[in-house]
């Protein structure tokens, strides 16, 4: 099984996929989420040259914030500085569309979007002088929660991933993307499924909402408090679905605290600043030990360990867990337990 993290891309973010690389981590994963974090493909070109085996993708690059052509020159710019080792992570931009302010693009626009108004063929001029790197595959992986994402990915025989919060979830999301899998016609066994996991590997006895995990874990739980207000405000939705019960209190709490951000045209912000890099003082109230359980991978080792291998028995090829900035301490931790997978 592989193991990858997911980066906060910064200028020196690099640092952090060295250190992975140095603790047997197979990927690096950066985030492309404007206004909220810098840009990815300046942090991965910093990582490519200073890495030699760990591989380096978009996690999740947006199609419609950027256009095609100038993309795939970054691609295959990367490409040159880390021959081979380059992967495109692409999604529908939950995150980083919603920071400017607006709804994730639509499905139909992930496999081709008119350039002014129309359908246009655009190639690379001159590949052959070596200034960019084309001759090395650049594998692709589909972020897809949807039966028609997902379907989607089966059609382009890409690689899929997504965020998962327990074991169960897991198992069943991995069953349903196998089927859709077999329903384009390939073997089961051919897809290559990345689950994303955010999480704290807590010491015994270290409650769920310590200021670690609080830190590690809790910016992944605030994001359902953030997909209920954007369905509330915006009615923005989300097919990534997740269980309120136990927990509803909670979220409808947050929900009504958020209804009165102003100025209210701008509310997205205050749901969005920060999202999946820190919990902002105002909702950790809401950041409950019992949100952080329900939503995360945050357990002893001993019991993270079981879940791990359950994953993976269930037909997960690689395992991501996203390093908050600040927490790189978490890379060690997180190591020992791929070290249980070597």
């Amino acid at each position: 099984m592989d193991f990858g993290i997911g980066i906060a891309s910064a200028s020196d973010s690099w640092k952090t996929a060295q250190r992975a690389e140095q603790l047997g981590f197979t990927h690096a994963w950066f985030y492309d989420t404007q206004m909220i974090t810098a840009d990815c493909f300046v942090a991965m070109a910093a990582a490519a040259v200073k890495t030699s085996k760990i591989r380096l993708g978009t996690g999740v690059l947006v199609p419609s914030n950027r256009i095609a052509a100038v993309t795939a020159n970054a691609f295959a710019t990367l490409n040159g500085l880390a021959p081979g080792r380059i992967d495109f992570g692409v999604g529908t931009g939950f995150s980083a569309r919603r920071a400017i302010g607006l709804g994730a693009m639509k499905l139909v626009d992930m496999v081709e979007t008119p350039i002014e108004g129309k359908r246009r063929k655009i190639r690379f001029l001159n590949p052959e002088i070596g200034l960019i790197n084309t001759k090395d595959p650049i594998p692709l992986h589909i972020s897809a929660y949807g039966p028609k994402s997902q379907a989607l990915t089966a059609k382009l025989d890409a690689r899929w991933k997504c965020f998962i919060q327990d074991v169960p979830g897991g198992i069943a999301a991995v069953e349903g993307m196998q089927q859709a899998w077999r329903a384009a016609g390939h073997a089961a066994g051919d897809l290559y499924a990345t689950a994303w996991v955010c999480g704290c590997v807590l010491e015994p006895g270290e409650p769920a909402d310590s200021p670690r995990a609080m830190a590690q874990a809790g910016p992944r739980a605030a994001t359902l408090l953030h997909l209920a207000a954007d369905l509330d405000q915006q009615g923005w939705d989300n097919t990534m679905k997740i269980d309120h019960d136990g927990i509803a209190e909670a979220i409808a709490a947050y929900v009504e605290m958020a209804r009165h951000f102003e100025p209210p045209d701008a509310r997205y912000l205050f749901n969005h600043r920060g999202h999946f890099v820190f919990v902002k003082p105002e909702e950790q109230r809401f950041v409950t030990a019992e949100l952080i359980r329900r939503t995360t991978f945050t357990a002893t080792e001993q019991e993270l360990r079981q879940r791990v291998a359950a994953l993976r028995d269930a037909g997960w090829k690689q395992l991501v867990i996203p390093i908050t900035p600040g927490q790189e301490s978490a890379l060690a931790d997180w190591a020992r337990i791929r070290d249980a997978f070597a």
